[in-house]
């Protein structure tokens, strides 16, 4: 079955950049989409970022488009997101997920999801 394990979260300073990676198996995902939300207390999960695992293409949010990217290593079964300029409200737990791709890659109905990894950005 499909596994998706999250590494790379930790604490940073307001400005500062950090990385989480997101370990995939268990199947193929050419014709999948895979992607990065987040949920801190008390706030709503929200999308962040996605790509199609096949065409490269990507999707952001407002909030992250020109500080986040999001990318993906198709050997290595995984995926990235780079974040810069991080801001507090930045601070949450990140989830990587996957689903059959859809168009624009954040509407892709994700049904697989990771135990998520915590990101603190502190002012």
């Amino acid at each position: 079955q499909v596994q998706l394990v999250e590494s790379g979260g930790g604490s940073v300073q307001a400005g500062g950049s950090l990385r989480v990676s997101c370990a995939a198996s268990g199947r193929t995902f050419s014709g999948y989409t895979l992607g990065w939300f987040r949920q801190a207390p008390g706030k709503i999960h929200e999308f962040v970022a996605a790509i199609n695992w096949r065409s490269g293409n990507t999707d952001y949010a407002d909030s992250v488009k020109g500080r986040f990217t999001v990318s993906r290593d198709n050997a290595k079964n995984t995926l990235y997101l780079q974040m810069n300029s991080l801001k507090p409200e930045d601070a949450a737990v990140y989830y990587c997920a996957a689903g059959p791709s859809s168009w624009p890659p954040r509407s892709t109905p994700f049904n697989y999801w990771g135990q998520g990894t915590q990101v603190t950005v502190s002012s």
